[in-house]
């Protein structure tokens, strides 16, 4: 028998209406299971003060859709929702995307189709006592929701930046089929149709289209279960949805480092930070700004080879230390070594076969017991009260070396040429990792915890070791993470900084400031 579902200490249930949003159900790195089952439950924490907002708009698909009310709804509608003002590069990107939209979807003056000015909700009430205590469910899509003149056709064009390769759930498809199928305002209509929509290049995949009595025939095999699975969610899953959190403040799993950034909050809005934002707001505000909005990048610089050959490399060896038995890499390296989803020219096999060789004189597990002494690529979210900012670190590797955590970054190079700057500066992950076990936040004994830094060269592998409890180093990290957040932290405006960089912008296209001429394809 399953454990009852059980909300944090310090929340207060408000609504006994319990409201689930379909984009729920597709779940993913970026959704909390448990924050999303509060959520639909009406539960709220007892905060009582209100933070600050964004200056600028941080949703990427939102102007897109604004734009796209306001042409379709009556005269000051939608004026009256209040909108932040958008990044240069936002704008550029929404524009963009309504241009995408219009060429998708042109008029059918034989098939006419109307924007509806309240979008479709199911509701349900329970007709006798309810499990979890509702009055009434209701669930809702979002998305350009059309119907027919006569309302016997509804379809639902869901935005998104680019068509993934894999499908949305089945549980997602099912709940938008129930939404369109039963819910109101409206008729119920004869036929339905979904249909996902890419603002970058305009292609359109169609996730179903049928009868009513198919939709909901859907539904009952793919949503009641998908429904349980939000409705129960019980997993924290700290990380990139913290920033909006409401329940930030309760959370059990979202471990709090206060100074961890070495910068004050005051009154600044809560955000997220890595080690990659820090590079990419360093190189220009702006690119940081429009990487974090997930703007489509352009494949030619962010799918280059030699870094495409790092990424598979890494790929490979997180699933070789990560599954079974933890057992020492040897120079035995597959010859279709290539882990899928990358697509790599030979020279470039060939090369990372060679590097893979060379790591097996370095590889950690020659120092683990059992899988229990294995993080593979583990997210390290911690909380600066300080600073209000979530920080989130990707190690490629957490291994326990007796009662120790050792945090292992490998990296690959082409040549056998030695580091010519501080190991910190060259590679500032190290030194968060440095600030994260000298404080002890990952636990364990200090006798053995240390980060590695890890090389791979043709020639052979270099195996650098930082102690994290000497002061000179402490020092050294504390300074290049300052360095990194500081400007950073007080910024609102992530204005561009034309210059050299914009020739290896993976956005530029998105940037009226750019100097490049690269165009994202």
């Amino acid at each position: 028998m399953s454990k009852p579902w059980l909300p944090p200490d310090g929340v207060t249930r408000t609504s006994k209406v319990i409201t689930v949003s379909a984009g729920m159900f597709k779940r993913g790195e970026f959704r909390c299971p448990a924050a999303d089952a509060l959520k639909t439950r009406g539960y709220h924490t007892a905060d009582p003060v209100p933070r600050r907002r964004e200056r600028l708009e941080h949703f990427a698909l939102g102007p897109f859709m604004a734009a796209c009310d306001a042409r379709s709804q009556p005269s000051g509608i939608a004026s009256r929702r209040r909108r932040a003002p958008l990044h240069d590069g936002l704008k550029e990107w929404s524009d963009h995307g309504l241009r995408s939209y219009d060429a998708a979807f042109p008029a059918d003056p034989e098939h006419p189709l109307n924007e509806v000015t309240e979008p479709w909700t199911y509701r349900y009430r329970p007709s006798g006592p309810d499990p979890r205590d509702a009055q009434e469910y209701r669930l809702t899509v979002w998305g350009r929701c059309l119907a027919s003149t006569d309302g016997t056709y509804r379809e639902i064009r869901l935005p998104v930046h680019r068509l993934n390769r894999d499908l949305p759930p089945d549980g997602y498809t099912a709940a938008i089929s129930l939404v369109l199928a039963e819910g109101t305002p409206g008729p119920p209509p004869e036929r339905i149709r979904i249909v996902e929509f890419a603002l970058f290049d305009g292609r359109t995949r169609e996730l179903f289209a049928g009868s009513r009595t198919q939709a909901l025939a859907r539904y009952r095999e793919h949503g009641p279960d998908a429904l349980a699975g939000v409705l129960n969610g019980r997993e924290y899953r700290p990380g990139a949805a913290c920033g909006e959190c409401p329940y930030l403040s309760v959370c059990p799993a979202l471990r709090a480092a206060p100074g961890l950034l070495g910068v004050e909050a005051q009154n600044r809005p809560r955000r997220t930070w890595s080690v990659t934002n820090g590079r990419n707001y360093r190189a220009c505000p702006a690119r940081d700004h429009m990487r974090r909005l997930h703007l489509p990048t352009a494949d030619s610089v962010e799918r280059e080879a030699t870094a495409e050959r790092g990424r598979a490399l890494h790929a490979y060896l997180a699933d070789r230390h990560g599954h079974g038995s933890p057992q020492p890499c040897t120079v035995e390296v597959p010859e279709e070594w290539v882990p899928d989803g990358f697509d790599l020219p030979d020279r470039e096999r060939t090369l990372g076969a060679l590097l893979l060789r060379r790591h097996a004189a370095v590889c950690p597990l020659r120092c683990v017991k059992n899988g229990t002494d294995v993080r593979t690529e583990p997210r390290v979210v911690r909380h600066d009260t300080a600073a209000d900012v979530v920080v989130i670190a990707a190690p490629d590797l957490l291994y326990r070396d007796a009662d120790s955590w050792v945090w292992r970054e490998t990296k690959t190079s082409v040549t056998d040429r030695r580091f010519n700057r501080p190991l910190l500066e060259s590679y500032p992950q190290l030194a968060l990792a440095v600030l994260l076990i000298a404080r002890g936040d990952l636990g364990g004994t200090p006798s053995r915890a240390r980060v590695e830094l890890e090389v791979l060269r043709p020639g052979g592998a270099d195996l650098e070791i930082i102690d994290p409890f000497a002061s000179a180093n402490r020092s050294v990290a504390e300074k290049v993470v300052r360095a990194m957040v500081a400007d950073w932290h007080g910024d609102d405006c992530y204005a561009a900084v034309p210059g050299r960089s914009c020739e290896r912008c993976e956005v530029a296209r998105w940037c009226s400031a750019s100097l490049s001429t690269e165009v994202a394809a």
